[in-house]
């Protein structure tokens, strides 16, 4: 572990001062992760690499003032900067929609279940989150992956608590109806 942060410092020290092959491993080495990451909120293929190219150079231009804090940090910071950029687009391309419903005029989905992702390999697991409808799975990436409260979505996405977690809730339960339907498809193989 203390080589893999060294390699990591090192590597950080290199981009810093402006070294272009250190930028390249970097790139080689999180472009996929982050491609990912930026794939869970943007279905659409072009605009996730508008938006990772976006988010390389924002990365570049600000990792001078990027703080290390052991191994995995700064992997973690450009997954931050490649969400906000997600988000960011979401909301400029006004795809994020999302109805702000009182609590008591959502319809109750009979199925509280939680997801079973056991078993499903992480390919279609992706796929079946990027089918979501864009609010559905914004809030439902927020919530599971960001590990964002309801009242931080509602803050980050500019709807109320009650629209974020109905949001979830709706998500999940698409996302429920996705997984037995994949088990049924394998049951019948």
């Amino acid at each position: 572990m203390i080589r893999d942060e060294n390699k990591e410092q090192a590597l950080l020290q290199q981009i810093v001062r402006g070294n272009t092959i250190a930028m390249k491993k970097f790139y080689d080495t999180y472009s996929g992760y982050l491609t990912a990451v930026c794939s869970r909120y943007i279905a659409d293929k072009e605009d996730v690499k508008d938006i990772l190219q976006e988010s390389f150079i924002k990365i570049f231009k600000a990792v001078d003032k990027f703080e290390y804090k052991g191994a995995g940090s700064l992997k973690a910071w450009s997954a931050r900067i490649v969400v906000n950029e997600a988000l960011r687009h979401i909301r400029e391309s006004n795809k994020l929609k999302v109805i702000n419903l009182p609590g008591e005029e959502l319809p109750d989905m009979a199925d509280d279940r939680e997801p079973d992702f056991n078993e499903i390999p992480t390919q279609v697991i992706l796929e079946m989150i990027r089918k979501l409808p864009v609010g559905y799975r914004t809030v439902f990436n927020l919530y599971v992956f960001e590990e964002k409260s309801h009242k931080e979505i509602a803050s980050i996405l500019s709807i109320s608590e009650s629209t974020s977690a109905s949001q979830l809730h709706r998500a999940k339960g698409l996302l429920m109806q996705e997984i037995d339907l994949y088990r049924f498809k394998k049951m019948a193989l």
